[in-house]
C-alpha cells in the first residue's frame, strides 16, 4: 500500500488538495513547484503534477531520445 492509496495530501506549500503522484524530491526541485526542502519524495496533486509536466517536457522529451533504439 503505497502513500497515495493511503490518503496523503500534495507536498506544495499551500494545497490541502489530495495526491495523485508520488515523485522523488530531486525530480520535483527546480522547477516552479513550491515543496519544502528536505523531502524525500514530493507528493502532487493533479494540478501540481500538470505544471510539473508541463516545466520538464523538453527534459523528459530529451532523455527519451537519449535512451531510445533506432
Amino acid at each position: 500500500m503505497g502513500l497515495i492509496s493511503k490518503g496523503a495530501k500534495c507536498s506544495v506549500t499551500g494545497c490541502d488538495n489530495d495526491g495523485v503522484r508520488s515523485l522523488t524530491a530531486s525530480k520535483v526541485d527546480g522547477t516552479g513547484v513550491g515543496i519544502p526542502h528536505g523531502l524525500k519524495k514530493a507528493i502532487l496533486c493533479k494540478e501540481h503534477y500538470k505544471e510539473w509536466k508541463k516545466a520538464t517536457k523538453e527534459d523528459r522529451d530529451t532523455e527519451k531520445a537519449r535512451f531510445s533504439r533506432f
